[in-house]
């Protein structure tokens, strides 16, 4: 699987290397490699981490409470909508598409390569960061302090990952990107506020639908929102031409406490 994943790299980095000439970002398959194919590591050591969680008790589910969660938060706790959960979806997959509604816009089209290597980036290092929170960190989600859903779901190992909303996250991470990449690519366009604005709305409506489904706290939709939109603006960021000799950009983990962190060096 590796090798397959480095030869897809070098095919899509040399694909993106003939278009950098008039592209305001650089990538290259020595410093983009590593960090993609490190995050999908670290990716994939947070998902084995969320494999290995334990489910509740029946003492533990009894002992819950909601005087329990923090006043913040507390509002939602107990809540729990199996419809808001599936239409929670549509948005969230309809965000991945943003690689392709870029494409059809006649400057990144050209660079198609390129913008897939940063994509591809983002994405590795929003999975990265939320599968090792939400592996390391227990948390129950808000339906557990009720029970308007059933009490298997309740007592399940995956009730326990509420820290914090990867729907979130991903959403904001592709919707954010797409402003980002579309904003850099096009700096005069009179279309950018809109692009902006719905980029800002879908993941909020994604965090809003979790909420509303008990799946997560506000607090874990908020801190969703802030990292994916942090990544999905940051790459491209750090990528323009005249910043990647100043700032690099890594997920790591700290041995001091369970979970990921961005890590930015001057170089």
């Amino acid at each position: 699987m590796k090798s397959i994943i480095i030869t897809f790299l070098s095919c899509i980095m040399s694909f993106s290397a003939f278009a950098q000439n008039d592209s305001p970002y650089k990538t290259s398959l020595k410093a983009d490699g590593p960090i993609i194919l490190g995050s999908l590591g670290l990716g994939a050591l947070g998902l084995k981490m969320i494999k290995n969680k334990k489910s509740l008790t029946s003492a533990e589910l009894a002992a819950k409470s909601s005087g329990d969660v923090n006043g913040f938060d507390r509002f939602s706790a107990g809540d729990f909508s199996e419809r808001a959960d599936k239409d929670s979806y549509i948005p969230f997959y309809a965000s991945f598409a943003a690689p392709v509604v870029m494409l059809l816009n006649k400057n990144e089209s050209k660079k198609a390569g390129q913008i897939l290597v940063l994509f591809t980036e983002s994405m590795a290092i929003t999975g990265a960061m939320f599968s090792l929170s939400a592996g390391g960190i227990d948390r129950s989600r808000p339906f557990v302090y009720g029970t308007a859903a059933p009490i298997d779901k309740r007592m399940d190992k995956d009730s326990q990952r509420s820290f914090y909303a990867g729907h979130t996250a991903a959403t904001a991470t592709a919707t954010f990107f797409l402003a980002k990449v579309f904003q850099d690519f096009n700096p005069d366009s009179r279309a950018k506020p809109y692009v902006w604005a719905g980029a800002a709305l879908v993941p909020a409506a994604v965090g809003y639908l979790r909420l509303k489904a008990g799946q997560h706290f506000l607090s874990d939709n908020l801190l969703g929102y802030a990292l994916g939109a942090g990544v999905g603006i940051l790459v491209p960021q750090l990528h323009k031409k005249g910043s990647e000799s100043n700032f690099s950009l890594s997920p790591s983990v700290n041995p001091d406490y369970k979970g990921a962190t961005l890590v930015y060096r001057l170089n």
